[in-house]
């Protein structure tokens, strides 16, 4: 949802490979903790793990989002707080079967640099993977949900707004859309006026 959603789909690999990690330490029969931050138990013939984060982020995060033109350009700043709740299944051979990444952000803001003028916004979001064939990733899907929101400081209508559900392969690409998603249409599909409301809140001459 959030631009955080298309920075999960460039670190996937990183992920993919920390599950490789559970495949060879295998889960005794006691609670344990085989990476750091991962707690997990036999669960039937498989394994569940589970791990909790507050990632805190910015306040000069890029997004890699341009607003303006000319002299008065700027690259908006990104600032969040994300509260996630993640949890792998894994079979009897210590294959992944399914993911979930549960995200709920206490506070996140963008800004613009020049001016100090921010735009904050909120987001509670489902990130899930499932194997077709566990351990598989060419037989995996990336689904997206929730609402990610952003209303200019004062209040009042949203600038910005990306709700619904995505669809993408492992390999980042996109499988189905539905609902409005700003970041979608300007990051994906390259709509170059995807953002133009939110970066006149910001100030964008």
């Amino acid at each position: 949802m959030h631009p955080s959603f298309i920075r999960k789909l460039v670190v996937l690999a990183g992920f993919v490979g920390l599950l490789a990690l559970f495949a060879v330490a295998p889960v005794s029969s006691a609670t344990r903790t085989p990476t750091d931050g991962w707690t997990c138990e036999p669960v039937g013939g498989g394994t569940i793990c589970r791990w909790f984060e507050v990632e805190t982020v910015g306040p000069r995060e890029d997004p890699n989002i341009v607003c303006g033109s000319g002299a008065n350009a700027f690259h908006i700043f990104d600032q969040w707080v994300d509260n996630q709740t993640r949890t792998v299944w894994l079979d009897e051979n210590g294959n992944a079967t399914r993911y979930t990444d549960h995200d709920v952000y206490s506070f996140g803001q963008w800004s613009n640099p020049l001016t100090g003028d921010v735009v904050p916004y909120t987001e509670r979001s489902v990130e899930t993977i499932v194997w077709g064939v566990p351990g598989d990733d060419s037989t995996a899907t990336q689904k997206f949900t929730g609402e990610n929101i952003y209303r200019p400081a004062t209040g009042g209508k949203f600038v910005l707004q990306a709700v619904g559900m995505q669809v993408f392969t492992l390999d980042g690409d996109l499988l189905a859309s539905h609902g409005p998603n700003a970041f979608i249409d300007g990051l994906v599909l390259g709509d170059p006026h995807a953002f133009d409301q939110v970066c006149a809140a910001l100030g964008a001459s």
